[in-house]
Order: structure tokens, then sequence, then C-alpha cells
């Protein structure tokens, strides 16, 4: 199955486990390894297993005593679960990984992680290692995605602000074609949009315009990137640019933007709970994450996004230093969880998408 397949395929194979009594969402479950292995971690990320499994692949290439359980989860139900497995301390994973770096900061304070530092750790940029317990091991930008046979190249948004003034005409052909994330639903969503809040003053007037043009506020990044090449949705805001460039190499309808006012950058975050079983093999494998191994695994992925990267080996495509906006992993990241501030930025975005 090609890499596209295996994408939807992950989408349309959601299902749900019970747990302690309650529905978690547990979207897919794939064994890595062989069944001969004596030792299995369990790892649960909200990557897809389509695009992190060939890493974890390549990894266990050389390692036939280990095998991995990879569970997929929405970062909402991988944070709830993680935090309750910590305050009881009772053995879960033995690795996390979400691209909800926010909450992932937030289980590092409440002193969920393992600390580890090693040659390779040490070499990370501070603001991609927080405490030796928190380590950003990807880098992948939010982009605009637009379909490329219906959206005029005079149309193509550059900036938040050409964003505008397509949605500004009352007749706008992009009236409920825009699509962006449920941020309530996805907490990579939440995050992108808090970011975007706190970065620049087109955030207000984009919600507005989101609002008055009935734009679609739906999950998740590959369902999103798929309506947009069927024509469904014209243009998406602030999809993950990995997913983005992976659904690319098999559709040439998708056409990707890096704003130029200012892109976000992610780095998914890694953390080691302190209650794993087996925190060597985990820290073998963070380690081999960082290593050149690992970076060239994750590049092949996408998951270090070429995006980022001139022919030359420069960061920004034709963007200014200026323009990249990493979200680091420090305490700040913490503001978005507060229950006020969360309450009220989410009641903001009610009114904005107010649902059926």
């Amino acid at each position: 199955m090609n890499r596209l397949g295996k994408i939807c395929s992950v989408i349309s194979g959601l299902f749900f486990l019970t747990i302690g009594g309650s529905a978690a969402a547990q979207e897919m479950v794939e064994i890595f390894g062989t069944e001969t292995a004596q030792e299995e971690l369990v790892l649960r990320s909200t990557t897809d297993i389509s695009v992190f499994g060939p890493v974890v692949e390549t990894f266990l290439s050389t390692r036939p005593e280990i095998r991995f359980r990879y569970e997929q989860w929405g970062s909402n139900e991988l944070y709830r679960l993680t935090r309750q497995e910590c305050r009881e301390n009772k053995p879960g994973a033995d690795i996390v990984i979400s691209s909800g770096v926010h909450q992932m900061v937030q289980l590092v304070n409440e002193a969920c992680a393992a600390s580890y530092r090693s040659r390779l750790t040490e070499q990370l940029p501070a603001a991609l290692n927080w405490r030796d317990e928190l380590w950003g091991i990807t880098r992948e930008p939010a982009v605009m995605v637009f379909n490329r046979e219906l959206v005029p190249d005079g149309d193509v948004p550059q900036t938040r602000f050409d964003l505008l003034d397509l949605l500004r005409p009352s007749n706008s052909p992009y009236a409920g074609r825009i699509a962006t994330y449920d941020i309530e639903e996805s907490g990579l969503g939440y995050l992108f949009a808090f970011s975007d809040a706190q970065e620049a003053s087109t955030f207000g007037a984009l919600q507005e315009s989101f609002g008055r043009t009935q734009a679609i506020s739906t999950c998740c990044s590959a369902d999103i990137i798929r309506n947009v090449a069927e024509g469904n949705y014209l243009i998406a805001y602030n999809v993950l640019g990995s997913y983005a460039q992976g659904y690319q190499q098999t559709d040439d309808r998708i056409g990707i933007i890096l704003p130029s006012d200012y892109t976000l950058v992610l780095s998914r975050a890694l953390m080691i709970p302190k209650q794993a079983k087996d925190k060597e093999q985990a820290k073998e494998f963070l380690d081999f994450l960082l290593s050149p191994q690992g970076t060239l695994a994750l590049r092949d992925a996408l998951l270090i996004s070429p995006l980022l990267e001139t022919d030359d080996g420069n960061e920004g495509e034709g963007l200014s230093p200026t323009a990249l906006r990493p979200i680091g992993l420090s305490p700040s990241l913490m503001v978005a969880l507060d229950a006020l501030t969360r309450e009220t930025f989410l009641r903001r975005w009610r009114s904005t998408f107010p649902g059926p």
C-alpha cells in the first residue's frame, strides 16, 4: 500500500477501546518487530502509524530482541490517559510522543517524566530540551494548503492578510470552502490557534472572517488535506506541513504555502513516563531519534520537513529568518492550559464555529 493509502486507512480505521470503564479514543494499534522478541515496549503517539512506523522499523532493524506495541492516540485523550497513569503511579507507556507539546510540558511540570541526559540530548537547542525530561524530535511547519486546480494563481494566499482579502467580499467564492482544525477536539489545533493569538494581531480578524464566511472546523490533518484535494474545501489553514507534503507526493492537486508573514514550526515532544517499565530501551530509542541515522529516518518520513530547507540547506523556503516561529518547549506553553484562559479562548472559538 502506498503512503497515501496508509494514511487514509488509518483515518478510516478508527475504533474505540474501553479503558477503566470510559471510552478512550485509541485510534489504531500495530505491533512492530519479531514474534521472538524478548522485550515489548509500549509507544503511544499522536503521529499516524503510517507516517512514524518506518522510523520504528529502522530502529528495530538491528534490534531483533525488541518489539514495539505502537498505539496511535488523539492528543487530548493521550494527555488525559498519561496524566491519569502518572497520578495513579500505574505503568502504561514506555514512550509518549505528542504534537500537543503544551500538554507534554504540563505533564513534565507535574513530575510525570523520567530524567535522562546523553551526548545527543545535550546537543539539542535549549528550546527543544526541557529539564532533560522532554525533547523535541521533529520539525514541522504549520502551512496553508490549497487545491491547485480550483484556486487561481492570483488567489493563492502567501500571508494571512491575503487570506483575509479572499474572505472580505460579500460574495466570496471561498465562503464555506475554508477549513481548519476543530481546536476543541484537537490538542494540536488548539496549540496552533493559541500560538496564532499570541503571535499576531491578524488572529482576531481571521477568526471573525472564518465565522462570517462559515468556514469549516473539523478533524484531522489527513482528512482535511484529502477534502482539499477533492475540492470539497478550497483552502485549509494551519495544517501540518509534514502530512501535506506526504499527500502531495501522490496527488499533485495539493499546493502548500508557508505563510511569509510568519510560519509556526512544531517539534513533536517525546517523554519517558516516570513509571515506564523499560526506561533503558526507551532512552536508547530517544538517542536513536537524535542520531544521524534517526534524523535521516525522520527526514525520510517528512517529520523533519524539507519545506524548511532551501537547496543549499539553509532554513526557510524563501522566508526571512524572522518569519520562522518555532514553538519551544518551555513553561510559557502552560498558559494555554490554564482553565480560565482555555475556557475563554474556546468560548470565542465556539462563537466562530457554532456548529449545526
